[in-house]
């Protein structure tokens, strides 16, 4: 099931390579050229607190029947969670999860924070045709609200909030020089269930021509 371990040769190959027509894989160890589908990677992002995870609970059941909704988080523990810029192991981790899921015939719409430089450069990268990448968006002080109403055990200080509302204007001022480049979602002033059907529409856009 792991797409990196060659069925040939059994090894773990954590650099792989595309196959020769661009399809498949090509182990670097014992030259097998192994079936793989590769389908596109759907990341939905942004800040904290411009609602990712109450839309990917509203889309789990619109888009059941083609895609499989999952969130990040679930996988932010202890052995995942590392103080590199990038979260290198927590990124490889999600990639190879939905490069296994896709195998079933349907692509993965995955929720939380991470930007093309984060996913783009990794060798898991080569799972998938393409990702695609749509940012939630907020204003600041809406934003800043949403954060500071956040239940206590999630610990949002003003430091905290000080350092996700930079991150949110990083985001927006850099979306369109990313590589790929970063779409944008404004939720400000739309409530869940109009950001969800957005969202689902984006979805179904850009899976035409993925």
């Amino acid at each position: 099931m792991n797409p990196l371990i060659c069925p040939e040769c059994g090894e773990l190959d954590e650099a792989p390579a595309a196959g020769p027509s661009g399809e498949g894989l090509r182990c670097r160890f014992c030259g097998h050229a192994r079936p793989l589908l590769r389908m596109p990677l759907f990341c939905v992002t942004g800040p904290s607190g411009t609602g990712k995870s109450t839309v990917g609970r509203l889309l789990v059941e619109a888009l059941s029947d083609r895609y499989v909704v999952l969130e990040q988080d679930v996988l932010w523990v202890e052995g995942l969670r590392d103080d590199s810029y990038d979260h290198r192991p927590f990124r490889s981790t999600w990639l190879r999860t939905a490069a296994m899921i896709q195998q079933s015939g349907r692509p993965v719409v995955l929720f939380g924070t991470v930007v093309p430089p984060e996913f783009e450069p990794l060798p898991e990268r080569v799972l998938f045709s393409r990702i695609h990448y749509l940012a939630l968006t907020c204003d600041p002080e809406v934003l800043a609200a949403r954060l500071r109403a956040r239940p206590s055990w999630r610990e949002w200080d003003e430091e905290r909030i000080a350092e996700m509302l930079e991150y949110a204007r990083w985001v927006e001022d850099t979306a369109a020089e990313m590589d790929p480049p970063v779409d944008l979602l404004d939720t400000t002033t739309s409530p869940p269930e109009e950001t969800a059907k957005a969202v689902q529409r984006w979805v179904e856009r850009v899976s035409q021509g993925a």
